[in-house]
C-alpha cells in the first residue's frame, strides 16, 4: 500500500501547502460577506464553519467520488495519480475560486460570475450549461437510489407499490421539490452535516477493511503503470472524464455559491472550498484503492472489477462495503447509495433555481416566486428521469468537465485583472481544455472520431484557448 499512502500524504500536504498558496494568491480580507450584508433568511444565512465544510462536502460528493473512482480503477493504480494531482492543482483550485468569486460578487451563481469576467456570450452559454448539468445531476441522483430501494424491498420478499421504481422516483422528486424552495438552514443546514460525517466514516471503514484483510492486495503504481482496462479504453482522456468528481468537477462550481452565501468570513474559504475538495479527493483515493485491490485481475486486466460494475453502481458499492466491513457496512452502504446521492440531487435543483433566479432577475424572498421556478424545474427532471440512465450519465460527465474548464478560464481572467499570478488557474484550465475537447471528438456519444484525429485536435484546441487568453492579457485590463 506504499503508493496509496504516498498519494494520501500528498493530498493532505497539498491542502496545507498548495492550498495556502492559492489562498494567498486570492488574498481574502475582512470585508463584510453577502451572508451578513444581505441575510434574507432563505439562501443568505450565516452558518458555522464546520457546518459549511460538511454541507459543501456532501453537496459536491454524493456518489461522485465513489462511483467515479471505482470506474477509474478499471485503468489500474495509475488512477491514483490523477486523483492526487488533479485534486491539488485543479480540483481544489477550481472549487476555491468558484466559491470565492461568487462570494466577492454577492453570492452570484457561477454563470453570472463567468459573465462578469468572460463577457455576456459566455454568461449565456454558462447559464444553459449550468441548468442542463444541474437537472441531469439531480435526475441521475434520483434514479439510482430509487432503483436500490426497490431492490432492497424485493430481496426482502415485499410486494406491492413499494417495489415500483416509478413510485420511489416520484417520492424522491417530491422531496426535491420541498428541499429546493425552503430556507437552506431548515433541512440542509441541520441534517446534512450528519450525512457528511457518515460519508467520511464509510470511506475510513473501507480502507481499514482493506488493510485488515490479508487477501486483498493493493497493486503499486510502479509495477502496474500500464492500462489495465478490460475493454482497452485509452487512459487519455477517458479516465480523466470518468473519475470527474474525485479530481475536478464543474458541478462543484454550481454548488460553491450555496455556501458562499452562508460564510461569515472570507478566510473560511480555504477550509470550506479547498478543504472539502481535498476531503473528496481522499474519499475517491480510498474507493479507487478498493477497486484496485479487492477484485480479480486476469491477464493484467481488471476483469473482476468490470464484472461487479456491470451490475450497476449501487450493487458495486454495496459489494465493497460487505467485503470490507461486513454487516456494519450494510447500514453505511445504505446511507452511501441512497441518502448521499439524494442530498446532492436536491442541492442540484436548488442551484438550478438560483441560476434561473439570477438569470431572469426574480427575487427569491417570497415562496410564490420560488415555486414559479421549482415547478417547471422538477417537471423537466421528471421527464429526464425516464430517459436511458447510462446515456444521461455519459453526457453529464462531459458537460461536467467542460464546465470546470470554463470556470478555470474565468478565474484566470479574474487574476489577470487583479494583476495576480494567473498561471495557477491558466495551466489547469489548459489541461482541462485538452481533456474535454479530446473526449468530445473521440467519445461515441459525441463525435466518435478515432484517437488519431481526436488527440491532436483536442491538444491543438487547448493551445488555441491558451493563446486566446494570452492575447486577452495583452489588452488593457478593464477595471
Amino acid at each position: 500500500m506504499i503508493s496509496f499512502f504516498i498519494c494520501l500524504a500528498l493530498l493532505i500536504g497539498g491542502y496545507f501547502v498548495y492550498g495556502k498558496v492559492v489562498e494567498n494568491t486570492f488574498a481574502p480580507d475582512d470585508r463584510e460577506t453577502p451572508a451578513v450584508r444581505i441575510n434574507d433568511g432563505v439562501d443568505y444565512v450565516v452558518m458555522p464553519e464546520w457546518k459549511l465544510f460538511l454541507v459543501q462536502l456532501l453537496n459536491i460528493a454524493g456518489l461522485g467520488p465513489i462511483f467515479g473512482a471505482m470506474q477509474g480503477a478499471l485503468w489500474g493504480p495509475v488512477v491514483f495519480l490523477w486523483i492526487t494531482f488533479g485534486t491539488i492543482f485543479a480540483g481544489g483550485v477550481h472549487d476555491y475560486f468558484s466559491g470565492m468569486l461568487s462570494e466577492r460578487n454577492d453570492g452570484a451563481s457561477i454563470s453570472e460570475v463567468c459573465g462578469i469576467y468572460l463577457g455576456n456570450v459566455m454568461k449565456n452559454v454558462m447559464r444553459v450549461f449550468s441548468v442542463v448539468l444541474l437537472v441531469m445531476v439531480g435526475t441521475v441522483f434520483a434514479v439510482g437510489p430509487a432503483g436500490l430501494i426497490v431492490t432492497l424491498f424485493k430481496n426482502s420478499g415485499v410486494t406491492g407499490i413499494v417495489t415500483s421504481a416509478e413510485f420511489w422516483l416520484w417520492i424522491i422528486l417530491l422531496y426535491y421539490f420541498i428541499a429546493t424552495f425552503i430556507s437552506i438552514d431548515k433541512i440542509i443546514g441541520r441534517i446534512y452535516p450528519l450525512f457528511g460525517i457518515c460519508l467520511i466514516i464509510m470511506a475510513v471503514g473501507v480502507i481499514i477493511g482493506i488493510f485488515t484483510h490479508s487477501e486483498y492486495t493493493m497493486p503499486e503504481i510502479w509495477s502496474h503503470f500500464g492500462n489495465m482496462h478490460p475493454d482497452g479504453k485509452p487512459i487519455w482522456s477517458f479516465m480523466f472524464i470518468t473519475v470527474a468528481c474525485g479530481a475536478i468537477s464543474g458541478f462543484h462550481s454550481t454548488q460553491s455559491p450555496l455556501m458562499a452565501r452562508c460564510m461569515k468570513s472570507e478566510k473560511q474559504g480555504h477550509f470550506v472550498f479547498y478543504g472539502a475538495m481535498v476531503a473528496e479527493g481522499v474519499i475517491a483515493l480510498i474507493w479507487a484503492a478498493a477497486g484496485c485491490s479487492i477484485y480479480e485481475v486476469t491477464g493484467g486486466l481488471n476483469t473482476g472489477l468490470a464484472e461487479i460494475l456491470s451490475g450497476g453502481q449501487s450493487a458495486a458499492i454495496y459489494d465493497v462495503c460487505i467485503k470490507t466491513m461486513g454487516s456494519v457496512g450494510v447500514a453505511l452502504a445504505m446511507i452511501g447509495v441512497i441518502v448521499c446521492p439524494i442530498t446532492s440531487g436536491d442541492t442540484a435543483f436548488r442551484s438550478a433555481r438560483l441560476v434561473l433566479a439570477d438569470w431572469f432577475k426574480i427575487d427569491q424572498d417570497k415562496i410564490q416566486k420560488r415555486l414559479l421556478l421549482c415547478v417547471p424545474l422538477l417537471a423537466v427532471g421528471a421527464f429526464v428521469g425516464h430517459l436511458d440512465y447510462a446515456v444521461v450519465w455519459r453526457y453529464f460527465s462531459w458537460t461536467n468537465q467542460t464546465l470546470a474548464m470554463i470556470v478555470l478560464w474565468t478565474a484566470s481572467m479574474y487574476l489577470f485583472r487583479e494583476k495576480k499570478n494567473y498561471w495557477i488557474t491558466a495551466v489547469p484550465a489548459t489541461f482541462m481544455s485538452a481533456v474535454s475537447m479530446t473526449y468530445f471528438f473521440c467519445a461515441d456519444e459525441c463525435l466518435g472520431f478515432s484517437t488519431a484525429v481526436a488527440y491532436p485536435v483536442g491538444i491543438i484546441l487547448a493551445v488555441v484557448f491558451l493563446g486566446i487568453f494570452i492575447h486577452a492579457t495583452k489588452k488593457p485590463a478593464k477595471m
